[in-house]
């Protein structure tokens, strides 16, 4: 109980210098949805903040997040919450943002988010990579800065992955295959150069939404510099976008030939990171995503 009672006393301190103003938690409510960290809505009964709850071992990861998201808050493109304050205290990281109340996802607000995304992507960026280390999911994202597309995605996107999969005890067909897919990914981009742009890194479902008052939102990025294909390809591995954001987006920036190959191979980066995550109910699929691009390879 102590350890809880020093972690909200040092997140309504911190809160009180970042914003300013004294702030006191009245109400605290636990909050679903979470399978990395705890979440809470506080609130001192006129504001409202957002927290994130993990051991100390996190803060590295939400001082990542929240770099991540005052990037994509600076673009003024996309809507974020705010990073307002984060810290460790007691053997506990946490990371307050800005509480937007959500109210569901409608077919006008996607469309918006489509053109928004579009907008984002085409804020040219300096290189392939970033200026921190962060994660997807629980898993380190390394983004080692690269001024080579293909490089980028076969050291520190496929060949990761592969490796922490290795070490995780998935050997065999997966890596050797594996192996033959990082050897010819240049055969998936002979007539497309991609050029950085700002991702939001994790685009799923789940990381998107609506206010209730009609505005897109996105949050829990996983951001580097990297091809916008990416981006797109990651919102349909799990489904949840309707065709009218692809539609909107289309409009804003139509896609390039060969998006369709392409996007297996940027979602074969995140069912390895699901494999090495949750275990091997994904490694058939991986092993297929891998399989299909090295037919349309031959």
């Amino acid at each position: 109980m102590t350890v809880i009672t020093d972690l909200w006393n040092a997140v309504a301190q911190r809160l009180s210098v970042a914003t300013g103003q004294s702030f006191a938690i009245r109400e605290r409510h636990a909050l679903s949805g979470g399978c990395i960290n705890q979440a809470w809505k506080i609130s001192d009964g006129e504001r409202a903040f957002f927290v994130k709850i993990h051991a100390a071992a996190g803060l590295a990861m939400f001082e990542a997040e929240a770099a991540g998201l005052t990037e994509l808050a600076a673009a003024q493109t996309v809507r974020v919450p705010k990073p307002v304050s984060w810290g460790s205290t007691a053997g506990l990281a946490w990371l307050a943002l800005e509480y937007l109340p959500l109210g569901g996802t409608g077919a006008q607000a996607m469309a918006t988010l489509g053109r928004q995304l579009a907008a984002l992507h085409r804020q040219p960026q300096p290189y392939f990579g970033w200026r921190h280390d962060n994660t997807i999911g629980s898993t380190l994202q390394r983004n080692a800065r690269s001024d080579h597309w293909i490089d980028f995605w076969r050291e520190w996107r496929l060949g990761f992955q592969l490796q922490l999969a290795a070490a995780n005890g998935y050997g065999g067909g997966l890596q050797r295959q594996g192996e033959r897919l990082l050897a010819e990914l240049a055969g998936l981009f002979v007539s497309y150069q991609p050029t950085p742009a700002l991702l939001h890194g994790d685009l799923w479902g789940g990381n998107a939404g609506c206010t209730v008052a009609g505005e897109p939102v996105v949050f829990d990025p996983a951001v580097y510099y990297g091809d916008r294909e990416a981006d797109l390809a990651m919102t349909e591995l799990f489904g949840g976008f309707p065709e009218g954001f692809y539609a909107a987006y289309r409009e804003a920036w139509p896609l390039d030939a060969g998006y369709l190959q392409r996007r297996s191979l940027y979602n074969l980066y995140h069912v390895l990171n699901h494999l090495n995550l949750f275990g091997g109910g994904y490694l058939a699929q991986a092993e297929r995503l891998i399989a299909q691009l090295l037919a349309e390879l031959r």
